[in-house]
């Protein structure tokens, strides 16, 4: 029996133009999204939401997008949380710094598009990537 509950994304990003954009599309796609808008917040959801797959900022307000990795991989119920980085932060050792935490991805804002973003998503959670 095929399990119709769409794919979950934790969208975890400040910026209330770009989140709402992303948001929308993912929806747009038929996946759910639950939004958080900064560190603190995106920690407590995980806790109570599992998500397919997590998009991550890392300049938060609260608590850096490092920091909820770093506290996302120290939790049994979370470490294997696929990670998909969407930042302004491009330089190679905060890309190194992503890979060591475990994202799957990293996008820099600035160099990929809603679109390509968008697609990156649905890819891997289809099982593609």
């Amino acid at each position: 029996m095929e399990n119709q509950t769409p794919h979950t994304v934790l969208l975890i990003e400040d910026d209330q133009f770009l989140s709402s954009l992303l948001k929308n599309r993912l929806i747009k796609e038929g996946l759910g999204v639950v939004h958080a808008r900064d560190g603190e917040e995106a920690l407590a959801l995980l806790t109570e939401k599992k998500p397919d797959v997590i998009l991550l900022d890392l300049i938060l307000p609260k608590k850096s997008g490092f920091e909820v990795m770093e506290g996302i991989r120290q939790d049994p119920q979370l470490e294997n949380a696929p990670i998909i980085i969407i930042s302004n932060l491009g330089q190679p050792e905060d890309i190194q710094k992503g890979q060591n935490l475990g994202a799957v991805e990293y996008f820099v804002k600035a160099k990929t598009s809603i679109d390509d973003l968008v697609k990156n998503v649905t890819s891997f959670l289809s099982g593609d990537k």
